[in-house]
């Protein structure tokens, strides 16, 4: 728990509420000292009234003993109302800790771990978490000082059943340990297996389309009754440790007090003790095992906190993008838009150690260059685009504006620098505007109707039911051309100097593709634009061309010159017209 998650979010809870901690902390005092009060109003009314048939008191008696379980009942709902409160606001803590966590993430988190998994991270861990202060560990605490007072009251009534009891403790811990291993690696198990299945249904609903074009359903079904068998595995063998534990314990309990009963008889009387004090310790075994019992029945619960422990605080642990200098602005690294340098100086990255995705890139762009990137699929273009907007840091080497290394930029400010588009359109909750603004409330209507019309689709948005405040709560409500046009003006809307535009228009057909590249061309008279092409005949007009090649820099210079001197080039331009003839 050092330095953890979960013990912040306990601490920073306990210093806010103050007072319901106290009012646990008294209901928990409340709750172990009067469960030991019923015992020894039982031996009183044994020895003192039935023994000897006086009945003068046995009302009082009988009363004050239904009054002390009234007072434990009331004491125990104290301390659930205070347990339930304080375990959902450390829940609430620990997931907008998480939250600002993983708005903090390095991205190469995200290319080794799915959606899915994350997902279980926020949900079920947090919730099994959760558990752990509403029925586990504090409930755990209130029985071990049970198990304390009750020792301590058998020992007062007669140190042989005491030494008994002393002595059949470690027998109990070793077989209550024993079952804790077993479960504790069978709930990480299981968090893992939660994780997958999870994983895999989210998969499926992203693409449902191509898993339905291609007739997979049978197999996704497969995998996913495989991924739930294994995850069934698991469970069943934590339910059977958990269904084990508590017979056994019953049963321990029972083999105990017929020995004391044996015991204490009149032929044998070897324990030398009243009748009264017979009866008390047998409620008093039975008490003692009854939080022995219910500290297997908290097992699961505590069990499946600690790995969901382990986990969130792994996730936590996980590299935050870092030298980030919060007091950068945009215009402080950008005085004057037609005086932008970007520089690549000896760029080299790696996913995974010992293997290269880029190597040893070096670049320097002219203001307002238009460069487009050129290459086989998988040789890095992306990549290096990732590597630009600072998302990845590089394995060696930097790149910079106007000397400013842009891994240092903070994300607030990269929006007003760079503005990205892709091959497709993601769509968030909200209206038309807010597609285009992001909810960014520096944005005004005004830029969002400037970028519209430069796209050209003010005039259809203004069609629509409500204009730009129209709610977007379906896919259909603009074409895949549209999408991409939106795309670009959510890029401009701030009108950031660099442009850089991953293959937009892949999928697309041609008098879309036109309207598009006349959009972007119009969008170039102002902005450093950096794009990546597939089709060399769909790539706005460039000043550069850059050719990659394993990663690296093959050729360099105008499509003029590539077109005399770089045969690759030449090869994949002929090869385009024989497509087109």
């Amino acid at each position: 728990m050092k330095n953890s998650l979960i013990k912040r979010a306990i601490v920073k809870v306990v210093k806010n509420n103050t007072g319901l901690s106290t009012l646990l902390v008294f209901a928990i005092c409340g709750v172990v000292i009067t469960s030991l009060i019923p015992p020894q109003i039982l031996k009183y009314i044994v020895d003192n009234n039935l023994a000897p048939q006086k009945s003068e008191k046995l009302l009082a008696l009988a009363a004050s003993y239904i009054g002390v379980l009234l007072f434990i009942g009331i004491f125990d709902f104290v301390k659930e109302a205070v347990l339930t409160i304080l375990g959902q606001k450390i829940t609430k803590e620990i997931r907008v800790e998480m939250m600002e966590k993983l708005e903090r993430i390095n991205a190469m988190f995200f290319s080794s771990n799915s959606s899915g998994t994350v997902i279980s991270r926020f949900t079920n861990d947090v919730d099994a978490i959760n558990s752990l202060f509403t029925s586990g560990i504090i409930g755990m605490m209130v029985d071990c000082f049970k198990l304390i007072g009750i020792v301590i009251s058998i020992w007062t009534f007669s140190s042989k059943i005491g030494i008994v009891t002393l002595l059949l403790m470690p027998a109990i811990y070793g077989i209550t340990r024993l079952f804790q291993k077993r479960m504790l690696k069978a709930q990480i198990e299981n968090r893992i297996l939660i994780g997958r299945v999870n994983n895999h249904i989210s998969e499926s609903l992203k693409n449902i389309q191509m898993i339905k074009s291609y007739s997979k359903e049978s197999y996704m079904e497969e995998n996913y009754k495989r991924y739930l068998l294994d995850n069934y595995k698991t469970v069943d063998k934590v339910n059977f440790y958990d269904s084990v534990y508590s017979p056994l314990i019953q049963f321990t309990r029972a083999v105990i007090i017929a020995f004391i009963v044996v015991l204490s008889s009149t032929q044998l009387n070897i324990l030398d003790i009243s009748l009264g004090m017979v009866a008390a310790t047998i409620e008093l075994i039975s008490n003692l095992f009854g939080p022995i019992e219910n500290l297997g029945m908290e097992l699961q619960n505590i069990q499946q906190a600690i790995s969901g422990i382990k986990r969130v605080n792994d996730f936590y642990s996980e590299p935050e993008d870092d030298f980030k200098n919060h007091e950068l602005k945009a215009e402080d690294i950008i005085t004057n838009r037609e005086d932008v340098q970007l520089s690549f100086n000896g760029i080299t990255f790696q996913y995974e150690e010992g293997a290269d995705v880029l190597q040893n890139i070096d670049l320097s762009l002219k203001p307002n260059e238009k460069v487009t990137f050129v290459g086989r699929t998988g040789v890095g273009k992306t990549t290096l685009f990732k590597l630009i907007m600072g998302l990845l840091k590089p394995t060696k080497g930097s790149i910079t504006i106007n000397g400013m290394d842009v891994y240092s930029i903070p994300n607030s400010e990269k929006r007003k620098i760079f503005g990205y588009v892709d091959q497709s359109f993601h769509i968030i909750k909200g209206t038309v505007a807010e597609q285009i603004s992001l909810q960014d409330g520096s944005i005004t209507r005004e830029q969002v109707e400037k970028a519209l019309d430069f796209v050209g689709l003010k005039d259809y948005v203004a069609t629509l039911e409500s204009g730009m405040d129209t709610i977007v709560n379906r896919n259909n409500l603009f074409s895949q051309g549209q999408k991409q046009l939106l795309a670009i003006a959510r890029a401009i809307v701030t009108n950031p100097p660099i442009l850089l535009l991953d293959e937009i228009t892949a999928n697309l057909d041609s008098i879309t593709e036109e309207k598009i590249v006349y959009v972007l061309q119009k969008a170039s008279k102002a902005h450093t634009i950096l794009s990546i092409s597939h089709r060399l005949s769909s790539m706005i007009a460039s000043d550069t061309v850059v050719i990659l090649e394993h990663g690296r820099v093959k050729n360099v210079g105008s499509p003029e010159v590539l077109l005399e001197s770089d045969d690759w080039y030449r090869s994949h331009i002929a090869l385009e017209k024989l497509t087109w003839s």
